[in-house]
């Protein structure tokens, strides 16, 4: 490696014999879909509650979905909200717009009304499809937007017979009928309008053309879409499998990460339909079922967020679980506190794994991942090296002043998968994507790490995050860390709290391990071992007890709730001692 801390990770020394530079396909994500149907259209693309499709048969449905989009007045660069959970309408459709050469706008169909409408106007949406359970919060706010029609979709409509016959009998029963006069159109009308289109509904795109709109969590600030071309997806399918040298056609991803975010429709389901792979789909996002289909399909690779590993642990259900079949266990979105890795390692051992949980990081503007563990090396702390082609350095903050390995900054940004733009955000886009004179675009991701002189970044906050009591910085994911190694506790989350004397002050919350009581004495005992282990100035002044910690739709801890509820208590106590 060169001296410069910008030059790209050189998995052919760090990693076997992978390749340094990837041959990046030429063309849109359907291309490269289309590419694999045409190798394997016998192999298994996609499984859903049961009922196997092949790689032949979704391309038939995409198609047809294809030919609909056109005949309802879909055209180039259109931008289509897709608001569906992991099923097999949502991979239908998404490859449908691309296919005719739109926008796909990814949302959660679980967002309030007033964030669908927002999605909705931003995007300016000219079509939208969500489940028939959502159907009121759409129709509610249709009339604010410039949606022309509104596709409605059926978990019913994918199942086979018999589940669906159970389907209808359990979940079915609690949806609530939609009017048979709506204007809206139901999933199976839709697909049979492809008969009406004969020719003329592919349009041809380019390999940087925009193809994709995920959206910034908004958790700190309001949610900005983030436009990512097909090149973006398509680089980081190859980048993923690029780096993990034990993939094969065939093997199975279990893909119950949400579509509207980028480790769902990058990892999870791009990546391996991209590559031969076969995807679980989950609908409903929870540690249950992740862990059910784990066992029933013998999945080869699984990607979650630390959260959903932490549950795991407890399952009752994974007890005795024969887990051999793991290739690859990969950690992202969030933190993996040290203490939760050693956990979940020992326990893909206890259960037959050969591997060990692989850290990741990336954000949204580079669709998902762009920095990985390796296999075959680890050090503690660190969330890996920079995937192929990519570039990560370390600035002084808000700077392109490059700083010295082991010191602390700013997280750059460079490669293949970076985004076009923030939609609508001229300005943003300027601040975050800025050309340096090494010819590269780099990212500013307001996050704070560092790097080691083997090229191994270690993560060490948000710089939103970043509390600073008494005029010292504090992070909050390093003590996090320290809390989570108590025997007492199972998750913590670390907040500042406004304080006119320290300007903020540090408040901790605790979600407990069985047979701790949430009294005095465990939070003595725990307060106790924090003055062992942090600095005086990073001490707590407050643990509060918490059966269940926030969480955001992506199953992170949602520490912005927390600050909220705090702040909130500080303007009702200033207020009661006004009175």
């Amino acid at each position: 490696m060169s001296e410069k801390i910008t030059a790209k990770t050189p998995w052919i020394k760090s990693a076997g014999d992978l390749p340094v530079t990837l041959d990046y396909f030429k063309g849109s994500m359907y291309d490269r879909v289309k590419y694999i149907v045409e190798k394997y259209p016998k192999n298994i693309a996609f499984d859903f509650m049961g009922k196997s499709t092949t790689y032949a048969q979704m391309d038939e449905e995409i198609i047809k979905c294809a030919k609909a989009l056109k005949t309802i007045g879909v055209r180039q660069n259109d931008r289509v909200t897709i608001a569906l959970p992991n099923c097999p309408q949502a991979i239908y459709f998404f490859y449908a717009v691309n296919l005719v050469g739109g926008v796909a706008s990814m949302i959660h169909p679980l967002s309030a009304e007033k964030e669908i409408e927002f999605y909705l106007n931003e995007s300016e949406s000219v079509t939208a499809i969500t489940l028939d359970q959502f159907y009121d919060k759409f129709d509610r706010i249709r009339e604010n937007t410039k949606v022309v029609n509104i596709i409605i979709a059926s978990v019913k409509d994918a199942l086979s017979k018999p589940i669906r016959a159970g389907y209808m009998l359990t979940e079915g029963r609690k949806i609530k009928k939609i009017p048979k006069d709506a204007p809206v159109i139901r999933w199976r009308e839709f697909m049979k309008l492809s008969k009406a289109c004969f020719y003329n509904y592919r349009v041809d795109r380019d390999d940087n053309d925009p193809a994709v709109i995920l959206y910034s969590g908004g958790t700190t600030g309001t949610s900005k879409g983030i436009v990512l071309s097909n090149r973006n997806f398509n680089a980081t399918s190859q980048q993923i499998v690029g780096v993990n040298p034990m993939f094969r056609v065939g093997d199975k991803m279990l893909a119950a990460m949400p579509l509207f975010h980028g480790f769902g429709l990058g990892v999870c389901v791009h990546a391996m339909l991209a590559n031969g792979g076969r995807c679980i789909l989950i609908p409903r996002f929870t540690a249950a079922s992740y862990a059910k289909q784990i066992i029933r399909y013998r999945c080869n690779f699984i990607a979650g967020v630390p959260t959903l590993y932490e549950a795991l642990l407890r399952l009752p259900t994974m007890e005795g679980a024969d887990l051999s079949c793991l290739k690859g266990v990969f950690s992202g979105g969030d933190s993996l506190s040290v203490e939760l890795k050693k956990k979940f390692d020992k326990f893909l051992y206890d259960h037959k794994a050969v591997i060990q949980v692989r850290e990741g990081y990336g954000a949204t503007e580079t669709v998902t991942a762009c920095c990985l563990t390796p296999p075959n090396m680890f050090k503690e702390g660190s969330i890996g090296i920079p995937l192929p082609d990519n570039y990560i350095k370390i600035v002084e903050p808000g700077t392109d002043r490059e700083l010295p390995y082991g010191e602390e900054g700013e997280i750059l940004l460079a490669g293949p998968s970076i985004m076009m733009e923030y939609m609508n955000h001229p300005e943003e886009t300027a601040q975050t994507l800025r050309h340096h004179e090494d010819g590269l675009t780099w990212v500013y991701t307001g996050d704070l790490g560092m790097m080691d002189d083997e090229g191994f970044v270690y993560f060490k906050g948000r710089a939103k995050r970043m509390i600073i009591a008494s005029g010292y910085n504090v992070y909050p994911a390093h003590l996090e860390n320290i809390l989570d190694a108590h025997e007492a506790v199972q998750m913590s989350c670390v907040i500042g709290v406004p304080d006119p004397y320290r300007m903020q002050k540090i408040k901790a919350f605790v979600k407990l391990n069985e047979g701790f009581a949430p009294d005095e004495t465990t939070k003595r005992s725990i307060l106790v071992y924090c003055r062992k282990n942090i600095a005086k100035y990073s001490m707590p002044y407050d643990i509060e007890f918490r059966e269940e910690l926030p969480k955001t739709l992506v199953g992170k801890v949602a520490y912005r709730v927390l600050e909220e509820e705090e702040l909130k208590k500080i303007n009702e106590a200033e207020k009661s001692d006004s009175v």
